[in-house]
Parts: structure tokens; sequence; C-alpha cells
């Protein structure tokens, strides 16, 4: 249990939003600031990187088979990783300093997207929902760091980070509206512990939640109480999600984004995926399960 093995050494400048694609056996990611999407073989370790014309915040598969991208401000579809990016909508117009950030999908389809400003200029950026047909509407404004999202067992809750406020928040979501409610803290981070980042719920319910420059992942309780912390062999683990045979492995993005080159030098793991055997299993929301 809790064995750390690499899935891919070093490669990313700033790896973010792992998603597990079952049918091809596939692990994709963004590498945002290399400006590029990633698909990575876990079984033989061998990986395919599509450049993107901007930062890439996210890319995640859609129920047609393709993919739903956010290219700095603007959300786009593609039909392969590599394929031209049809235009769907820019938002936040004349804030260059902000781009996509994290983001997921919910069982209906809808994409929850967040922003966040480079300059962490405080609520500048905010969390956008896209229904299927392509309308987008602000859900969440006066963010500045919109990541980590997901939904708890029963899709009740929405989790939600903006990370410079250091917590976890939880929020009352409606499923069949695909409307957000009562917003409360779920969990809050020492500073000291490092900048809450990408997170992802399990099939049991709990929270896993990575430490950007704490050089962890630490798993909630429902109830907000910490159950288990994991050290790492990276200071900067940025994201999550529970793929392999039966959703039992947890891979783990890292960057090297923020590091000196002298921390570079000591820490050849930096911009690894890591993969953890977490003595639990995820579970499937999106299309591809």
């Amino acid at each position: 249990m809790n064995a750390i093995e690499v899935a891919a050494a070093g490669r990313d400048a700033l790896g973010e939003c792992p998603v597990w694609l079952a049918r091809e056996r596939l692990l994709q990611r963004v590498d945002i600031t290399a400006s590029a999407i990633v698909r990575l073989d876990v079984d033989t370790g061998r990986e395919e990187r599509h450049p993107t014309d901007g930062h890439v915040g996210f890319a995640l598969p859609t129920a047609d088979g393709g993919l739903v991208a956010g290219v700095e401000r603007r959300l786009v579809r593609l039909a392969t990783p590599g394929a031209p990016p049809v235009f769907v909508a820019e938002v936040e117009p004349g804030l260059d300093g902000n781009r996509f950030n994290d983001a997921a999908l919910d069982p209906s389809g809808r994409l929850w997207a967040g922003t966040m400003s480079r300059a962490r200029t405080p609520g500048a950026a905010a969390l956008y929902r896209m229904s299927p047909d392509g309308a987008v509407e602000r859900a969440i404004t006066g963010a500045t760091i919109s990541n980590g999202l997901d939904w708890n067992l029963n899709f009740t809750v929405l989790y939600y980070i903006d990370s410079t406020t250091q917590q976890i928040d939880a929020i009352a979501f409606d499923l069949d509206r695909g409307r957000l409610g009562a917003r409360r803290r779920f969990a809050a981070v020492d500073p000291r512990d490092g900048l809450p980042d990408g997170l992802t719920v399990d099939a049991e319910g709990g929270i896993w939640l990575a430490l950007f420059g704490g050089g962890a992942v630490r798993r909630y309780l429902p109830d907000g109480r910490l159950d288990a912390e994991i050290r790492l062999p990276v200071t900067n683990p940025t994201s999550l999600a529970f793929g392999g045979t039966d959703l039992t492995d947890l891979y783990v993005t890292s960057a090297k984004h923020r590091l000196s080159p002298e921390q570079l030098a000591r820490e050849r793991l930096a911009g690894s995926v890591l993969r953890i055997r977490a003595g639990v299993c995820g579970r499937t929301v999106g299309p591809d399960g």
C-alpha cells in the first residue's frame, strides 16, 4: 500500500489535469506551459505530445469521442488531440493575464471550467459552466486561481478549490439543473503545507488533494477530517486521477514550475507522472468510463 512508482520521468514543465482513458488504456494530461496535450501508454511508457496554440489548462474526453480543451481564454473542441481546434467560446475579454486552468465534466455532460490570474490578481478569475450545446455561463465569480474540482458520490456536492484561499470548499450541487447553491469551507490547508491544487474523489467518497510546493498528497474523509498524507519525491504535485485496471492506481502529475536551478538539479523527478498504490479505487464520472 502507498508504494510510489514513476510512470513517466521528468517530462513536464507544468503537468496537469490527468484523466484516465479506459478504452485505450491511456493516461491523458496537459503540459500547460509547454502547450501540449499528452497521452501516455502506462504499460509501455511511450507517449505522444500534441502541441496547442497557447497554454492549455485542460483537455477532457467528451461523449462523442472528441475532446474539449481550454487554451488560454478559449474553449475549443478537437476531434483528436492533434486535430485542428474548433472555436467554441472565449471568456474574460481584455484580461490577457488570465487563462483557463482546471476543469471537469459532470455526468450530464456539462463542462465546469475555471480560469486563473497568472499575476494572482485577487478576484480576477471565475468558474464557468458550459452546457452540451455550447452555451457558456459564469457560475462563480471573484476567484483568483480556480483549481481542482470534483463531486461527492451522489453528486449533491461540488468540491472546489480557489488555491489562494488555502482551502477546499463544498458547494451544494443540483445535478438536474446544473446549478450551485450554498458554499462552505470543507477543509483548510496551512500555507506551510503547500498550495491546494488538483483534487479527485475515490469510490469510497474520499477526497484526494495535491499540495503544490508541499511535496505530498492528502486524503480527506467526507466529513472533512484528514485521513492520510503520502509524501512524494517531488516538491510540486499538481493533480491526481485514478486509472489502470479496476481504477486502483492513483496517478499524480507534477511540475518543474517555480523551482530554482539548484532545486531542479537536486530533484530529478520534478515534472514526472507518479503512480501510487493508494489502497482504494477510483470511480468514473465522465463519458470515457
